[in-house]
């Protein structure tokens, strides 16, 4: 991972909540000097302090990146404090959900460089992946620049358009919480049926990571996967026939769990 322009010129990380700390710890483990971040944080964590980036103090004039990284709640009242470094040579990037491009524009001016960007809970282990999507300003260099620094939390990958940022929200923004909830019920399942609690946790524990891990290393698809798991009459044949009813299993049921979370999205953005 290439730091020196940052390193250079500095970065400005707005927000250092879990999200900007994962961001944080991955940057500072490829290199970038703590000397060279700036982070506006009214509530600074132990950790934070810890690691010697300057906190609340004065911003270099022109940084490389500004990441913004505040929950959306607080967007209103955080933006004013970056707004003097919209419009030069500054590239903002956003993973605060929700705020469109079109927001930051009206904010910083419509020639500022914005790549707004959808990370999920997982770069808190650097698993994560990071939708990606720039405005008409910034250039090939601008996006990947933006890759480079979300790469340090997990995947990216880059959207056509904004519009697409709702779904991904309903899928791997939100994904997590369902994935989740899998693991919850799967243990719980498994309680009903004779298991010790905490066997029945890891036992599920395990299988959805370690199934989640087949599927990113095999050359099969998913899909695939499942048939290979499935013989003719057996256990898993069984199951399969419940979790995938049109109607009462996964099939309905995620479908209007994603177009729900897609939906809301949608709502917030416009709000």
């Amino acid at each position: 991972m290439d730091m020196s322009r940052v390193a250079e010129q500095g970065l400005v990380l707005l927000g250092c909540g879990k999200m900007g700390s994962a961001m944080l710890a991955g940057w500072l483990d490829h290199g970038l000097p703590a000397a060279s971040v700036w982070v506006i944080d009214p509530y600074p964590s132990d950790w934070l302090k810890a690691q010697g980036v300057n906190i609340n103090t004065p911003l270099p004039e022109s940084p490389a990146v500004v990441l913004v990284a505040v929950k959306p709640q607080m967007m209103g009242e955080a933006l004013p404090a970056i707004q003097a470094l919209g419009g030069g040579g500054s590239l903002f990037i956003s993973v605060a959900a929700g705020t469109s491009l079109a927001t930051f524009e009206n904010v910083l001016g419509a020639d500022t460089p914005i790549v707004r960007a959808m990370p999920n809970t997982p770069a808190a282990v650097r698993q994560g992946i990071t939708a990606l999507i720039g405005n008409g300003n910034t250039s090939k260099a601008d996006i990947s620049l933006a890759e480079n620094l979300l790469s340090a939390i997990g995947e990216t990958v880059l959207l056509d358009d904004e519009s697409q940022m709702d779904a991904v929200t309903g899928v791997s923004g939100s994904g997590p919480a369902y994935v989740f909830y899998l693991i919850e019920t799967l243990a719980k399942a498994g309680e009903a049926h004779g298991l010790p609690k905490e066997l029945a946790m890891k036992l599920a524990k395990s299988t959805v990571a370690g199934a989640g891990a087949l599927a990113m290393a095999a050359d099969e698809d998913p899909s695939q996967l499942r048939i290979n798991v499935t013989s003719p009459n057996g256990t898993t044949q069984a199951a399969l026939e419940v979790l995938m009813h049109e109607e009462e299993g996964f099939p309905d049921l995620l479908y209007r769990a994603v177009k729900a979370a897609t939906n809301r999205s949608k709502e917030l953005s416009r709000e």
